[in-house]
């Protein structure tokens, strides 16, 4: 069965949660493709994750980068998955369509709580996906910095 986590930004930037995210998706050796909103994004996602860390590495790529069959991380703003993923990353407000969950061993769905759109998108996702699966979780950072899961 598939599992949905929600992972609800109200104190930090997708910038700072994204690689820590990626790390321990990564640390499983799951196969991860990250579907970014817009397609403008995709470049400055990419760029930030070689350059977020210098004791890090994330191996990752995108169209511009090629091979994409090889990549343990892949980046676009479609649905293709040339590296046949288990796990699917949701930011920027991309979605994908509910019935497609079982697809995908984990999705996380980054969003925004900061705006309200993000808020409302999240929101209808969580009704969406829920209808096709019962693990649905929902986390957020506390205020040590501790991503907590709430009810």
């Amino acid at each position: 069965m598939s599992r949905v986590d929600f992972y609800h930004l109200q104190n930090m930037t997708l910038e700072e949660a994204l690689p820590k995210l990626l790390e321990k998706a990564y640390t499983t050796g799951k196969k991860i493709v990250v579907k970014i909103g817009n397609a403008e994004r995709i470049d400055f996602i990419n760029s930030w994750l070689w350059t977020y860390n210098d004791t890090s590495f994330l191996p990752h790529g995108s169209k511009k980068d090629g091979f994409a069959e090889m990549q343990p991380i892949w980046l676009t703003d479609g649905d293709d998955i040339p590296n046949n993923a288990e796990f699917l990353f949701l930011v920027d407000g991309a979605e994908i369509e509910a019935e497609r969950v079982s697809e995908f061993e984990r999705i996380f769905n980054i969003f925004d709580g900061n705006v309200d759109d993000s808020l409302q998108q999240a929101r209808r996702l969580w009704k969406a996906f829920r209808q096709h699966t019962d693990d649905v979780y929902y986390w957020q950072k506390d205020e040590k910095g501790i991503w907590r899961q709430k009810g």
